[in-house]
C-alpha cells in the first residue's frame, strides 16, 4: 500500500502542468541530441547544468533525466536511415538497421527500434520504482567506512567495464581524483593545489570542467573529422512490423531488456556497454543469427531495448547510493549538489516529492518519446543537412554564457577553455573522460568518508576490515581488479566493444 501511496506522490508531481513541460522539453532535446551526430547525451547535459541552476530541483532533474534517456530513442534513427550514430550506444544499431533500411524496411526498423526502448524503458523504470526503497533501508545503514569501500568498488568497476587501456582508465581516475581535492581542507582549513587562485579556494568549477571535456572536446574533434557524408534513405512507410517481425521482437526484446537493466546498475555500465552485449549475445544464440549483419530486425530490437533499460536503470546507484554509474549520472549528482541537495539515501526520505516525482515522470517520459520519434522522423533526419560549421559556434557560446551565469565569474570561463584543450588530449591519447569525471566527483566524497571513518575509529584502518559490508565491499574490489588485470580477460573485454562491418 505505501508503494501505491508513493508512486500516488510521484504521478501528482510530474503530472503537474509545469513538470510536464520540463519532462518533454527534456525528451524533446534528447531526441535532438540523439539524432544530431558529435554531441550526445553526456556534452549535452554538461553544457545545459547551468540552466538548471535557477529551476526547480525536482524540475531540472526531470528535465536533465529526460535528456539522457531521450538521447537513446534519438540515435537509433540516423543510425537507421544514414548509417550515422547520433549517440555512441547506437552504434551497434548501424549494423542491421542501416542494412533494413537500404533493402526498404525502414520503417519496420524504426518501429522496432522504438517499440523495443519503449517495453525496456517502461519495464526498468518498474524496476527502479520496485527496488529503490528496498535498497534505500540498507543503505541507511551505512557508516563511513562502508560509503568509502563502496565508492572504491565504484571506481574498480568502472575500470573493469571501460573500453580501451585499464591502465589508462585508472590515470585517468586518478587524475579526477586529485582535481576534485582542490579547494581548502575542510578540517585544516589549508589550501590545496590552488597554486595562488583564489577562484579555485572553493574548489574547481564543476560546471567548467564538465563542458569543456565533454562539451568542447567533443566540438573540436568533431571538427577535426570535418562533416560526414550524410546520404538519407528515402522517407519511411509502413512503419509498422509485419506478424513475423513483431514475433521475432519478442524475445530480443526481453533479453535485451534484461541484459540492458543489469548491466545499467554496475558503475561504468550503462547504455553504451549494455546495446554491445545485448547485440553479441542475440547474435550467438538467435535461431536467425545468419542474418546478422546483413538485415535481421533482432540486431535492431535487442541493442536498443538494452541500451534503454541500461539507462533506466543507471539511476538506481545514482538515487539510492549517492554513487554514479556513469559519467552521465555523475553529472545528474552535480546537479543535485547544486541544488543544494544530499545525493543518498536521505534524499528518498526528506525529499520524497522529488525522488518519486523524477521516477514518474521517466513513464511519461517514454511515452512523449514514442510519439516524438515516429511521427517526426522526416524532421529529424532534415536535422543533419545543416552545417556543423554552423552549429559549433552557437554551442560554444551557449556553453560559455552558461557558465558565465553560474559563477559570474570570467576565470570559470578560462577554466572551459583549459578544460576543452584537456578533453581534447583526453581523446587523441585514446583515454576515455568518463573515468575521470567519475574520478573528479567521487574524490571529494571518497576524502570526506575516509578521513571520517578514521576519526571515529581513532586512526585504526583495521576498521574497514572489521565491519562486515565494508570488509565484503572491499574484498569485492580486490577481486575485481585481479580478474580485470588478467590476459584472457583483458582481451574479451576489447572485443565486447568491436564488431565486424
Amino acid at each position: 500500500m505505501q508503494f501505491l501511496d508513493n508512486l500516488a506522490l510521484g504521478f501528482s508531481v510530474a503530472f503537474h502542468p509545469v513538470s510536464l513541460l520540463y519532462c518533454f522539453f527534456g525528451a524533446l532535446l534528447g531526441t535532438v541530441v540523439g539524432v544530431l551526430p558529435g554531441i550526445g547525451p553526456l556534452a549535452a547535459t554538461a553544457m545545459l547544468l547551468p540552466l538548471t541552476f535557477g529551476l526547480d530541483p525536482v524540475h531540472s532533474l526531470i528535465m536533465l533525466a529526460g535528456i539522457y534517456y531521450g538521447s537513446q530513442y534519438g540515435g537509433s534513427t540516423t543510425a537507421i536511415l544514414v548509417n550515422l550514430p547520433g549517440e555512441s550506444s547506437s552504434a551497434v544499431t548501424t549494423i542491421d538497421g542501416y542494412e533494413m533500411a537500404k533493402k526498404g524496411r525502414a520503417g519496420p526498423a524504426l518501429a522496432a527500434a522504438a517499440i523495443g526502448s519503449f517495453f525496456a524503458g517502461t519495464v526498468a523504470t518498474v524496476l527502479v520504482a520496485m527496488v529503490a526503497k528496498p535498497l534505500t533501508s540498507i543503505a541507511m545503514s551505512f557508516g563511513s567506512a562502508e560509503y568509502f569501500s563502496l565508492m572504491l568498488v565504484g571506481l574498480i568497476s568502472s575500470i573493469a567495464l571501460a573500453s580501451g587501456s585499464i591502465l589508462r582508465a585508472m590515470a585517468m581516475i586518478c587524475l579526477g581524483l586529485l582535481l576534485g581535492l582542490t579547494g581548502t581542507d575542510v578540517y585544516t582549513g589549508a589550501p590545496r593545489f590552488t597554486y595562488g587562485f583564489i577562484e579555485m579556494y572553493d574548489g574547481i568549477d564543476f560546471v567548467a570542467i564538465a563542458v569543456g571535456v565533454y562539451g568542447l572536446g567533443e566540438i573540436v574533434r568533431n571538427l577535426e573529422v570535418g562533416e560526414s557524408s550524410r546520404r538519407a534513405i528515402a522517407a519511411a512507410k509502413n512503419l509498422w512490423p509485419s506478424r513475423e517481425d513483431l514475433r521475432r521482437m519478442i524475445g530480443p526484446a526481453v533479453r535485451g531488456t534484461a541484459i540492458g537493466s543489469l548491466l545499467g546498475v554496475l558503475p561504468g555500465g550503462g547504455a553504451l556497454l549494455s546495446s554491445f552485449v545485448a547485440y553479441n549475445i542475440e547474435k550467438k544464440s538467435s535461431p536467425n543469427s545468419a542474418e546478422f549483419g546483413h538485415g535481421a530486425i533482432e540486431g535492431v530490437t535487442a541493442p536498443e531495448a538494452a541500451n534503454n533499460a541500461g539507462a533506466q536503470t543507471s539511476f538506481i546507484p545514482m538515487l539510492v547510493l549517492g554513487l554514479p554509474s556513469n559519467a552521465t549520472m555523475a553529472l545528474m549528482i552535480g546537479a543535485m549538489i547544486m541544488q543544494g541537495l544530499q545525493p543518498g539515501p536521505s534524499v528518498i526520505t526528506s525529499n520524497p516529492d522529488i525522488f518519486w516525482g523524477l521516477i514518474a515522470s521517466m513513464w511519461i517520459g517514454n511515452a512523449m518519446l514514442v510519439f516524438l520519434n515516429l511521427p517526426l522522423i522526416g524532421l529529424w533526419v532534415s536535422l543533419l543537412r545543416v552545417p556543423y560549421l554552423v552549429l559549433f559556434p552557437a554551442i560554444i557560446a551557449f556553453s560559455c554564457i552558461g557558465v558565465y551565469s553560474v559563477s559570474n565569474s570570467a576565470f570559470s570561463v578560462y577554466l572551459v577553455a583549459v578544460a576543452g584543450g584537456i578533453g581534447y588530449m583526453l581523446m587523441k591519447l585514446d583515454c576515455e573522460p568518463a573515468p575521470f569525471i567519475l574520478g573528479f566527483i567521487l574524490g571529494p566524497m571518497l576524502e570526506e568518508h575516509l578521513r571520517r571513518a578514521m576519526l571515529i575509529s581513532n586512526g585504526d584502518l583495521s576498521v574497514f576490515v572489521t565491519r562486515p559490508i565494508s570488509a565484503v565491499l572491499l574484498a569485492i574490489a580486490v577481486v575485481t581488479l585481479i580478474i580485470v588485470g588478467r590476459p584472457t580477460i583483458a582481451r574479451r573485454r576489447k572485443e565486447v566493444f568491436v564488431e565486424e562491418e
